[in-house]
């Protein structure tokens, strides 16, 4: 008579099994979700941790000042049930797009975002000028700037850690609207993000503290948030807008004003033309440096913000104390 078989191990494979099929059930029922630009895919992809991934759209080292939209890029969108941008005056690209996406997908735009603050653009003195007409006294370095990219305010908003915890409360409450089977995850995984933004904004607040008060040139104005954070001190810009490749006139105009604001450090971007920053520097005792505010060489994931905020402070610091 043949004993009987133990049912334990026919069990435990039912049971990995049915966790098999959960586990995949779950990656099958993520929200597909596209994010337009790497500082705000880091914050996405972080609170998605355990659920999914989402696209990104402008990749590698693409800046969304310059960026043509892929078919892969439409494809993605067409199918995307989720799409978080920053606005029309940064991701100008994806106006047309996104209009066209009808009722297929929810379009998050997250400069609307409950407690971000926003900074008008600078313009006069060390600023270039926007040509509205407006008479801005030139000598008055901080006067308010006017339509920059179609938009009102420098939309570079992930610079200050704060609006970047904005971001991530809308984030999260977008995705639980649209997959609350999973909303516990994201939230609990907003909770750690704060928890890391809180202490990052204390480490660069360190890192920055002994060379926030000497004056840079940067090669356009998209720091403000930093700036206004941190108490760095931006002292001007090459261009206003870095698809905009500044004339001979405003190189020289720049060129006098490194030496009239005793600026330090001159930095440059690396999606843009160096040769521009060479030229400011040339006879002056002012540094080079790089700044990358659209994180274009760093590689895409939930670490990249804080990779991007540790690199702007780092390499402030270095430059900076360069000049003693």
């Amino acid at each position: 008579m043949n004993a009987a078989k133990p049912l334990f191990p026919v069990a435990a494979s039912l049971l990995l099994s049915g966790l098999l099929i959960s586990t995949a059930a779950t990656a099958a029922d993520a929200p597909k979700v596209v994010v337009s630009i790497k500082p705000i895919h880091s914050l996405v992809a972080a609170i998605m941790q355990g659920v999914g991934m989402p696209d990104l759209i402008v990749d590698g080292a693409s800046s969304p000042h310059t960026y043509a939209l892929k078919p892969s890029n439409a494809r993605s969108l067409q199918q995307a049930q989720l799409v978080f941008w920053v606005g029309p005056g940064m991701e100008a690209f994806l106006q047309k797009p996104l209009t066209a996406l009808g009722s297929n997908a929810t379009v998050v735009e997250l400069d609307d975002a409950p407690g971000i603050t926003k900074l008008k653009f600078r313009e006069g003195g060390a600023f270039e000028p926007h040509d509205d007409g407006n008479g801005h006294d030139a000598g008055d370095e901080h006067a308010d700037g006017h339509d920059h990219d179609n938009g009102e305010f420098d939309t570079h908003l992930w610079l200050d850690p704060h609006n970047a915890k904005a971001m991530a409360a809308e984030i999260t409450t977008s995705l639980v609207a649209a997959d609350p089977a999973n909303a516990l995850t994201y939230e609990a995984n907003q909770k750690t993000l704060n928890d890391k933004l809180d202490a990052l904004d204390t480490e660069i607040a360190s890192t920055v503290a002994p060379v926030k008060d000497k004056p840079f040139i940067v090669f356009h104005d998209a720091y403000q948030y930093f700036e206004h954070r941190y108490g760095v001190r931006v002292s001007g810009s090459i261009t206003v807008s870095p698809e905009t490749i500044p004339g001979a006139q405003r190189v020289a105009e720049i060129h006098s004003k490194v030496a009239d604001l005793g600026a330090t450090c001159v930095f440059a971007e690396p999606q843009f033309e160096p040769k521009l920053v060479n030229v400011v520097l040339e006879g002056t005792s002012a540094k080079s440096g790089v700044l990358d505010p659209e994180a274009a060489t760093l590689p895409q994931g939930p670490d990249l913000y804080f990779d991007l905020m540790r690199d702007i402070a780092s390499s402030l610091k270095s430059c900076l104390s360069a000049q003693g």
